[in-house]
Parts: C-alpha cells; structure tokens; sequence
C-alpha cells in the first residue's frame, strides 16, 4: 500500500483522496521528494570537484598491529585529523574505515547489519618511505598502496590497478562542531562557509529540519579501471546496468514511500542496499558502503557516448555521499562472481531458508472483504483447479487499522477461517504495519507507551505522525528490548485468533508518514541518542527482523518464519521476503520487474518479486496473462491489486484465460522442487536464485546487459513476453559449444546464438541447459503440502558430450531440523558414461521420504537396447520409451525412493 496523498490533504479528506486517487494520470508528485539540489548535503558536496585533495597521510602516525592498520589524516584547509583504519579480511576483501580522530561525540556506526565482526587476516608491510606504504594482500600479488600526498588508496595486482580510493580527491569529511565555529571554519577550497545555507537547519515544503549537530556528511570516491559495467545499489525502477549520472540526479538511497512511482530514473523508492557491483571479463567486484543515513551515488564513465574501439582503458568513477556516520567501506575483490557472492554473504548473511509453501502462488489484493469472501476465493481456487498456497489479508482486516487484531464484524471468528485454510493445507497473510494508531482503547498503543518504546520528537515526546489509522506513534525497533517485546505478541496467546498457518506482511516500513517530509519521518526524530537521520534505512529492516524472530519464537524456536518486507537494507536477506512496491498494470512494469529483482539478489536478496497484475490501475487481459507468466518464473509469487481495481481473480477473465494461467501456475507447481534447491543453495553459499547471465557466462559480453531474460539457478533460462500483442521474442541463448532444451517441445538449441522464438499468448519461453539435471514433481495438487509425498520425474539434459549433472534436496519443508538436527536428504544426480547415479551428499543426514522417482526423460539421448536398475545390489530391467524425431528416452516407473542410492544403466 502506498501513501495515497500529499500531507496537506490529509486529515478528514484521506478517503476522498483515496477514491479519487483513480482519477488522475499516473505519475509519481515529484514534488514530495527531494532532488540532489533540494538535499543540502548532496548539492554541498556535489560542489565539489574532482582536483587536489587537501588530504595527505600522517606517516608518521602509521601504527601496524597483526590485524590493522591505522594512520591519521589531516585536511591542510582546516587542520581536522581523521583516523584511518586498513584491515584485511578473510576471503578476499579489504575493509576500510575513516572516522574524526577526535569528534566532539561519537558518530553513528551501523550496528546489526554485519552477521558478526568480520575475521581478519595479517597485514604487511613490504616497503614504505615518505611518499607512502605498500602493503601485501597475501593474494597472489595483490598489493594496498597508500599514498601521502595527497591522500590515495590503491589496490593492485602485478602491474594492474583495481580499484582506487580518493584518485579525484573527492574525499570530504564534514567534522562535528560547535555552532558558533561555523562561521570561522573554512571548506575544502579554503572559502568561509558562512553564507552557505542548510548547515544548520534545512526547510523541505512546509517542513523543518532542526540539523542539531550542523553539517556532518561524508564522501568517498572510487575509480574502477577497465570497468564498464556497475550494477546494483537497489532500489530503483532502473535498468540492470547502472547508468551514468552525469547531468542529472545520483542515485539516490533513502527508504521512501514513494506513491505511483516513475521507471528509468534515480529516484529513492521503498528499499536502499550500498551495495555495487563491477564485472568486467576478467574480474567481478563489489563495494560495499556500510551506511545507513541518506546516501547519493553518483557514476561516471570515460566511455559513454564513446564510439566502441576507441583506444582509451574504459574507467567508471564512482561517488558516495552520505548524510551523516563514518565512512566505512568493504572492498570484495572476487574476482569470480560467485566469489563476490560469498565474500558479500560472509559479511551480511544469506537469503533466510523459506518455508516451501511460501514458495507456491499467493493470491492477495486490498482488501478481501470478510471471512465469506475469503471462504469465497478458496473455494474459487479448487472448483478451477488452480493451485495456491497463501490468500492474504491487508489493512482492512483489522479493527481500525489496530494491528494485531480482527474486525469483528467482517471477521468475528478468524481461528475458524484459518481453520478451514488449514484443513486443506493452505495458509495466510495478515498485515502488521509499524505505525501504531494513538488509542488508549489499544493495547498494543498503551503497552508501547507504559515501556516507552516510542520514537521520540527532537523534543523528547512521543512523535506522532499520520498513517492508515489517523494518528499514530512508530515503535523504536532500534531498541532490542522494543523487538524483543513486538516478537512476543506474535505469541498463540498475545495476537489473538492466530494459528500456526497465519504469517505476517510488513508494509508501510520506511516508516511512511504520510504528513511527514518526504512522506517519511523528520530526520530530527529521536531514537535514543541517535536521529532518525543516521539510523533511517535501517529502519524497515528492524522491523522485518522483529517480526521474524516473533514467528520462529511462537513455535519454540520450531518452525520457519516467512515475512514479506517492503523497506529494506543490506541484511534484510536474512529476514524473508522482498517485493518491488506499488507498481501500476502497465507493460513498462511489467518489464522492469526483471531488472528490478535481478538488481536485488546481485545484492544477496533472492527471495523477490512484483505484484502480479500491477497494484494500480486494470490489466488488460494479456497484460494479465503475461505477467503471470512471468511472475510464476520469478522467487516470490504473488498477485495483488488496489482497494479500487476491479476483482481479478484467475477465473475472472473467461475459461480461455482461465486455463492459460492456470497451466502457468500449474508449471510453477512443477518445479518447486528445483526453486526449493535452489533457495536451500542461496540460503547455504549466497549465490542467488533468479540471476543475470553473465553471473554464469562471466567472459560473454553480449550478456552483460541483458535484463529481459534471466538464469533461474544455472540451468533454467527464462525469457518473459512483455510486448503488448508480440508475435515473436529473440532470445540469447549463451555457452558456445553448449545447448539448450527448450521444455515444452524438448527441440534442441545451440548456445552462443539469438534465437527468433514464434509466440502465442499460451507461450512462455524457458530453456534447460544441456549439461543438467532438473527434479520436478507433474502431479499439481490445489498447494505445495498436498504433494509433500508425490513422486519425482527427473528431466535429464544432456550435453554434447552426453553428460548431465543435477541435485535433490528434500526436508520437512517447514522446520528448522534440516539445521539442528541434519533431518534432510540431499543427493547429486549425474548422467555420465550411459549411466544415471544418484550418491548421498550428506550421509551423516538422516531424514526418510516416502516420495519416489516415477519417471526419467533423458534429453538428447540415443536407444538403448535395454535400460536396468542397480539398487540394493540387484539389477531390474525398466520398462522405456524412444522418441526417435526429438531424441527424448523416457523410462517409466523405475520406482526407487527419492532418498536411495541407485544407478540406472543404459545399454
């Protein structure tokens, strides 16, 4: 849900402005968010050109310890000393922290973000002299150079630079001081700062912001030698490769409500992860800038507009701008891909391990109506025969938009509802929103206000903002003991009328206000000695943890959690889901769902998705169909649509449409083995689920910027239908001296090629690579748990060289015990040498299912004369088929456990 008006028109005429919200074209107000120019920090240090640095390293003060080093910083304008500290971590990495060595009080450092303190390897010290220090990497020549004057940080390997720090001497620090200072300090290019506006307060529309400790913001510039491709920093309505700034705003990273947002531009929306990547065909790099107040980044390149061939060393320049904290930045120098993933995940954590249902299709919209609408919409699903896990409940549920509670009217007997959810297996989400509405008639309001767990106003009282219920206070989640009280009313006998089958949505988390600036809260806001200002993006991502920790502790530490967040940071992998906001039924969203969602899991967060169908606004039906054909190939799976959209259920759009997404979910169902595989992967290594393709065909520059199709782990190539009205798609198909099977047709495709692909409505077009195994499960039931005991078919691509490899992973689907008690079957499936193996790649696991293999097809493969069965030391002969025109063996009902070992010969 979004904030539906301007603040000013708040009040009594919310409902006014809700219903007339459909009435005007849409379009993001600009207006109520900030431009670079209307930032005051980012149009200070945007000042700044590229030149001298006035920063130069204290040599002297160089002090090396087994796992640090520290050298002071002086800025010849001012005269300010800062500490730099140099650490080298575990795994490849270089962690860099700059900090006033002497602050008036201390600066906000990002606190829970970081699974633990990362590890440290020795530094060295090869040679040094006045100029500066060279320091050993340890990694195959790699070397730190830290140059005098003026300050710079180098890192290099042989001969080559990879990355340097203040080369444009765009380093700025903005100290701490006294008021009365500001008028004798002098800025980095010696000029009085007395004139300058905004150091000590700022005004946005009719909004003031206090600025209590004056100007404090920082930045750091990064250059990137023979690099062209950056990605990352979600989250925008972007393309997948970061574009050049030049002329235009940063990107900017600060967590907003942002209503009926624009695609293709920098503007802040819901979510912000400092995090970017830099691949070229030789290295994959990240950087990542651990800072949680509001942040600009800005990019530049010496290649764009450039006619291809130029002789120049391609170079993107990188810029961060924060508002407030300390610079500390983690350098993850790869250089594979998959090595920035785990170096990134060593840091941050990886994507939680979801339920399997979760995993299934969800169907949700604002609002359904009451319990006999909810009844109504189930039953909807089964007399279709349309398959579904989740039905999910917004705002209007509630009693008064009081969270953790029921409207006893429209649902006066939940645990019944969820009841008969339960009985068929299904579950449901019920929206719990951090903004609490101010009523001493609410328990959840007085309990917060009796432990004082409120933010505070720049005053000391409790702040008081505008949201769904009216007024309403925004609980202190920065607090451990505020999380730890919201966890337990996630308890049976605290959120009444909750069952084990009810989980939680968190919107609304950046916090949104809606008569804040920036329908946000004011950065003079108070969170214990902290402004909301240094602490604001990590907002949304302590309400997502709280939430989760109350769902695992309500069973006793038993069961998964799974919690939908919009706002997020860096961490919030950790905690569930991700979705993409407010987009509108357009087929320029449709598009930009890919981006957007690749973006988020090249940054560790896997679990993603859009709403199906558009928030805003009616799909066309082929809008409709084509955005659950996508959507069923994308990790979270959810439909959803405003209060004042037309209904739009799956049956709704005539029995021809009926089917077309039926068969879509349905094949979703298929493959849930693979995608719980895969998030079982991300969730052990950090790799994630739905990637782009140069993360796998690193070498391959027609991949590096492709973002209408996506690998969905590394043997599913899925490109969606997002032309209105296409006869056809061109896809690329990677991997010279590769092939790809085409799924519903098995025709065969040579790789490192574009393929011209006839579409019909009922096409989605998908590819399995030849060289892989891919575990399905073709009996869809109405949900995921229905098929917990079904068979396996097992889809056998091979390669040209008639080998394949896969795996099966299998637990409870719900438990923690695949962790704590080793309860899980995983086995590596390999086709090699005419024969199928399936070995035990945990054999201390001890887990037992009653699912078999009913089926193998082998794809590319010659006639056998005779296939058998080696188990148990026997041999069994297995009844085949041979498609001579597609090459497809298919063997039926060799009827071996899911869990055996077993080898199948073909002679």
């Amino acid at each position: 849900l979004g904030s539906q008006c301007d603040s000013h028109k708040m009040g009594l005429l919310s409902v006014v402005c809700v219903s007339l919200f459909f009435s005007s074209t849409f379009a993001v107000d600009r207006g109520n968010f900030k431009t670079c120019d209307q930032s005051a920090f980012c149009k200070r240090q945007r000042a700044l050109k590229p030149g001298q640095s006035p920063y130069r390293a204290l040599l002297e003060t160089l002090e090396l310890s087994d796992s640090r080093l520290t050298l002071q910083l002086i800025n010849d304008n001012n005269k300010v000393h800062l500490l730099l500290e140099l650490y080298r971590l575990q795994g490849n990495m270089t962690r860099v922290k700059i900090n006033e060595l002497k602050p008036l009080k201390p600066r906000f450092e990002v606190p829970d973000v970081l699974i633990a303190e990362p590890p440290t390897e020795p530094l060295s010290v090869l040679s040094k002299d006045d100029n500066g220090v060279v320091l050993s990497l340890g990694v195959k020549n790699q070397r730190l150079i830290v140059s005098a004057r003026p300050f710079r940080l180098d890192i290099m390997q042989g001969p080559e630079v990879l990355l340097s720090l203040n080369s444009r001497g765009l380093l700025a620090f903005e100290h701490l001081r006294l008021h009365k200072d500001t008028t004798e300090t002098k800025n980095k290019d010696g000029e009085s700062d007395k004139e300058e506006v905004g150091l000590w307060e700022e005004t946005f529309k009719s909004h003031t912001d206090t600025k209590p400790n004056g100007p404090t913001s920082i930045s750091l510039d990064f250059s990137l030698p023979g690099v062209e491709h950056v990605y990352g920093i979600p989250e925008h309505a972007d393309d997948l490769k970061l574009k050049t700034t030049d002329g235009g705003d940063p990107y900017r990273l600060y967590n907003l409500d942002v209503f009926q947002y624009e695609l293709y531009n920098p503007m802040a929306l819901y979510g912000s992860i400092p995090v970017m990547l830099a691949h070229n065909t030789q290295r994959t790099m990240g950087i990542f800038w651990l800072n949680a107040a509001e942040t600009w980044v800005d990019i530049s390149s010496n290649t764009t507009g450039k006619v291809r061939g130029s002789s120049e060393n391609p170079q993107t320049d990188v810029r961060w701008i924060s508002e407030s904290g300390i610079i500390d930045v983690f350098i993850m120098l790869g250089p594979k891909p998959s090595d920035v993933f785990s170096q990134y995940a060593s840091l941050t954590g990886t994507q939680s391990f979801p339920p399997l249902a979760s995993l299934g299709y969800h169907q949700c919209r604002w609002n359904y109506n009451d319990q006999e609408d909810v009844k109504s919409v189930d039953q909807g699903f089964d007399q279709h025969d349309i398959p579904y896990d989740f039905i999910w409940l917004d705002i209007e549920h509630a009693d008064g938009k009081r969270y953790f509670t029921w409207d006893p009217h429209k649902f006066p007997q939940p645990k019944e509802m969820l009841q008969g959810l339960m009985d068929k297996k299904r579950k449901m989400v019920a929206i719990v929103d951090p903004h609490i509405r101010v009523d001493s008639g609410y328990k959840i309001h007085n309990e917060i206000t009796s432990k004082d767990f409120y933010v505070k106003n720049k005053d000391g009282r409790n702040y008081e903002g505008w949201c769904w219920p009216g007024n309403s206070g925004y609980p202190d989640f920065t607090k451990p003991e505020m999380r730890a009280w919201w966890a337990s009313m996630f308890a049976y006998d605290q959120y009444e009328g909750s069952m084990e089958n009810l989980f939680t949505w968190n919107d609304m988390n950046e916090p949104s206000v809606f008569n804040g600036p920036e329908v946000t809260m004011h950065k003079d806001a108070l969170h214990g000695k902290w402004e909301h200002r240094d602490i604001h993006n990590i907002y949304g991502l302590y309400v997502q943890m709280a939430t989760a920790e109350g769902q695992t502790r309500r069973s006793g530490g038993v069961e998964r959690p799974f919690v939908l967040t919009r706002a997020f940071f860096a961490g919030s992998q950790r905690y569930g889901a991700v979705w993409t906001g407010d987009n509108a039924a357009e087929w320029d969203h449709l598009k930009i769902s890919i981006p957007m969602c690749l973006s988020l899991g090249l940054v560790g967060v896997s679990f993603c998705g859009a709403d199906v169908g558009g928030f805003f606004k009616n799909p066309s039906t082929e809008l409709l169909v084509r955005w659950y054909q996508t959507g069923a190939y994308q990790p979270f799976f959810r439909a959803h649509a405003h209060l004042d959209t037309t209904r739009r259920e799956p049956w709704l759009f005539g029995p021809e449409n009926t089917a077309l997404i039926r068969e879509v979910i349905r094949q979703r169902y298929a493959l849930l083995p693979y995608w719980y595989q895969l998030l079982y992967q991300a969730h052990k290594t950090g790799m994630p689920v739905m990637r782009p393709l140069w993360v796998d065909y690193p070498k391959d520059t027609a991949t590096f910027t492709i973002d209408d199709e996506f690998l969905i782990g590394r043997d599913l190539l899925v490109h969606p239908v997002t032309e209105e009205g296409s006869r056809g798609v061109t896809a690329y198909l990677p991997g010279a001296g590769e092939v790809w099977y085409d799924v519903h047709t098995f025709q065969k495709h040579n790789g490192a090629q574009n393929l011209y692909i006839p579409v019909t409505l009922s096409s989605i077009p998908v590819f399995q690579r030849g060289g892989s195994i891919i575990p399905r499960k073709d009996r869809v039931r109405r949900s995921s748990t229905c098929m917990e005991n079904d068979p396996y078919t097992l889809y056998v691509a091979l390669s040209p060289k008639k080998f394949a490899e896969g795996e099966l992973y299998i637990d409870d689907g719900h438990s923690f015990n695949y962790d704590t008690k080793k309860e899980f079957i995983h086995r590596s499936l390999t086709f090699a040498n005419n024969a199928l193996t399936s070995n035990n790649l945990c054999p201390n696991c001890n887990f037992l299912t009653s699912s078999w293999i009913e089926k193998v097809l082998i794809l590319g493969a010659s006639k056998p004369s005779k296939v058998l069965l080696k188990m148990d030391g026997k041999e069994t002969p297995v009844d085949f088929e041979f498609d001579t025109s597609m090459s497809v063996l298919t063997l039926r009902k060799p009827g071996m456990n899911a869990g055996a070992d077993w080898t199948l010969l073909l002679q």
